[in-house]
């Protein structure tokens, strides 16, 4: 497959659901976070992005609009010590607390598994990012949709590449039901600094399912980073 380009990716994808890329930039200096997440229903799609002092959450945009917050209101993304969690449900809060009590993000996510969404039963895909860039990612999903049956994927990156990264996403395409993300993480380019990357993504999401995007560069020798917000309400 070698090493793709995720504006191609994403473009020629109407409906990868939500997304996570971990990586390296290209100057090898900073850790890459990237996650995504699009909509189809109003509900889905009534959200937004919010920083929090450990990282984001996402928040219904109009209130009074929101019809089920289960699922779709969690904290994408928060820290804990040195290490960064990123994932598409209520099992960061799984990993912060495994992590919190001394355990791995591995024996963390064994407790739990695909959302109880069906007939599409939604991946849960996840990640968590070392203070020295190394990275992780996984996705629990039901057997061809057969609920019966919970299947758990884990992939390491103890040594990150200069501008490339990792990314996996919850639906191969749209459909109905949702297919299921298949086979492991897409290797991608990451090839501008964190504006620019953050422009390329937004720009190549389906404008009519994209819902929120948030990016963030960690510089590995200082632990200082910068990040990118970005919601299609405003």
């Amino acid at each position: 497959m070698g090493i793709l380009h995720i504006s191609e990716e994403l473009c020629s994808n109407a409906y990868p659901g939500r997304g996570i890329l971990l990586g390296r930039s290209l100057d090898n200096k900073s850790a890459v976070i990237a996650y995504f997440i699009m909509g189809r229903s109003e509900n889905s799609r009534n959200r937004i992005f919010t920083e929090t002092e450990d990282g984001i959450r996402t928040e219904a945009f109009d209130a009074s609009k929101m019809t089920d917050p289960s699922l779709i209101i969690y904290h994408p993304v928060r820290k804990v010590g040195d290490t960064t969690i990123v994932t598409n449900g209520d099992q960061t809060d799984t990993v912060r607390d495994a992590l919190l009590e001394g355990k791995d993000y591995i024996s963390a996510l064994r407790t739990r598994c695909f959302e109880p969404d069906g007939p599409n039963f939604t991946p849960r895909i996840s990640g968590v990012v070392e203070k020295d860039g190394a990275y992780a990612l996984s996705i629990l999903k039901s057997f061809e949709g057969d609920p019966s049956c919970n299947k758990r994927f884990f992939f390491e990156y103890d040594a990150p590449v200069a501008g490339v990264g990792h990314f996996i996403h919850t639906y191969m395409c749209d459909g109905d039901p949702l297919p299921s993300f298949r086979g492991e993480p897409k290797a991608v380019h990451i090839s501008y600094p964190i504006e620019q990357f953050s422009e390329l993504l937004w720009n190549s999401l389906n404008d009519q399912n994209k819902v929120s995007l948030f990016v963030r560069y960690t510089d590995i020798e200082t632990g200082e980073f910068k990040q990118v917000v970005k919601n299609k309400h405003v």
